[in-house]
């Protein structure tokens, strides 16, 4: 079964996805959590096809340095519509990369493999519990909890929230 996405224009918005600290070592993560994805690249590889299939530019970057992030915050900001952005291994302390996506003025979705508010029992909870996000208060918006899902959920969100003229506060 093949679902239809309507757009409402056929803007080819441009669409940074970020990844980092500890995503380079995916494919060796509790799969309970993160899924069958074997790689970084393959997850790189599956939001750049949903992208393609929606008619935006996925430009994926990651790193597991903080200063390299805000380098491509830096320079990427304005070349693209909006930023997706798995913080990983910066979630609790990543103010610096906060501010930088603050100060760029593009919408940002924060996405998570795990349910990062679940109790660690939970199905997709982390082993060490829960964690309070420096992202969260600033961002657009989050998906969390859904695997590699959580990326196409912000893909698709973020690209209906830039179709939607009135969404960020414009005039329609």
């Amino acid at each position: 079964m093949q679902a239809t996405i309507t757009r409402e224009n056929d803007r080819r918005h441009k669409i940074a996805v970020i990844d980092g600290p500890n995503m380079s070592s995916l494919g060796n993560r509790s799969k309970q959590v993160y899924g069958s994805i074997a790689s970084l690249d393959d997850l790189k590889a599956f939001c750049t096809r949903f992208g393609e299939d929606l008619g935006v530019e996925i430009e994926c970057f990651s790193s597991n340095y903080q200063g390299a992030i805000l380098e491509f915050i830096h320079e990427s900001a304005a070349r693209v519509d909006g930023y997706i952005i798995n913080p990983a291994g910066a979630t609790t302390i990543g103010e610096a990369i906060r501010h930088a996506l603050q100060d760029a003025g593009r919408p940002v979705i924060e996405v998570h493999f795990a349910n990062i508010s679940a109790a660690p029992a939970m199905p997709r909870g982390l082993d060490s519990g829960t964690l309070k996000s420096s992202f969260t208060h600033s961002a657009t918006g989050m998906c969390m909890g859904m695997r590699q899902y959580s990326y196409t959920g912000a893909i698709l969100a973020m690209t209906q929230a830039l179709d939607d003229t009135t969404f960020l506060g414009g005039e329609g």
